[in-house]
């Protein structure tokens, strides 16, 4: 385990070492989901123009219990894990460029649980209808390495968080697709 946790910090500090100062700033815009309300509100329009009002109102309602069950999970796994964020380990802290920083603890990664969870949840509707879906997993992929550039998470982090999001993800499109047939045969 120990040799895991050293490569982890080497990843961390040769990815985060790519970035340099005139990009901080756009990274600061990318970690904050608020600046990601364009693109929802799209993939919300193109879901609204497929499975129409009531079940796009089923579908917001089941990201909302999916990021509440994601995000609930992966505090519980950083309150029991406890392990420093890269701006707070002493042992790197020094040699990482350091955007912004906090104190809560590091493993996993809610930005990328949260990002995962909710982009299989959406891909897994969205591929019936748009040829082009996998594109969404652009926004997991950027969001969560705004992450390792600010010096946030650990690449293990992010991977632990994806991972996680993945099966939340599958798990809750499955129970909505249960729900979905249950409730609103109509649509099938």
């Amino acid at each position: 385990m120990e040799e895991i946790v050293h490569l982890d910090k080497q990843l961390l500090v040769f990815l985060n070492g790519l970035g340099s100062e005139p990009f901080d700033g756009f990274w600061l815009i990318i970690t904050k989901q608020l600046h990601w309300t364009p693109v929802f509100l799209y993939v919300f329009y193109l879901l609204q123009k497929k499975v129409g009002w009531k079940h796009l109102l089923l579908i917001v309602l089941s990201i909302a219990a999916l990021i509440a069950f994601t995000d609930q999970f992966t505090n519980l796994v950083k309150d029991n894990v406890q392990r420093l964020r890269p701006c707070n380990d002493l042992e790197i802290k020094d040699v990482i460029r350091i955007v912004k920083c906090s104190d809560t603890f590091s493993y996993f990664s809610g930005h990328a649980a949260n990002s995962m969870a909710s982009t299989v949840f959406i891909f897994m509707i969205m591929k019936k209808y748009y040829k082009y879906a996998v594109l969404l997993f652009l926004f997991p992929l950027i969001f969560a390495y705004s992450r390792i550039y600010l010096g946030l998470h650990f690449p293990g982090d992010i991977l632990s968080g994806y991972l996680f999001g993945i099966i939340a993800g599958f798990g809750f499109s499955k129970l909505y697709e249960i729900f979905r047939r249950k409730y609103f045969p109509e649509s099938l």
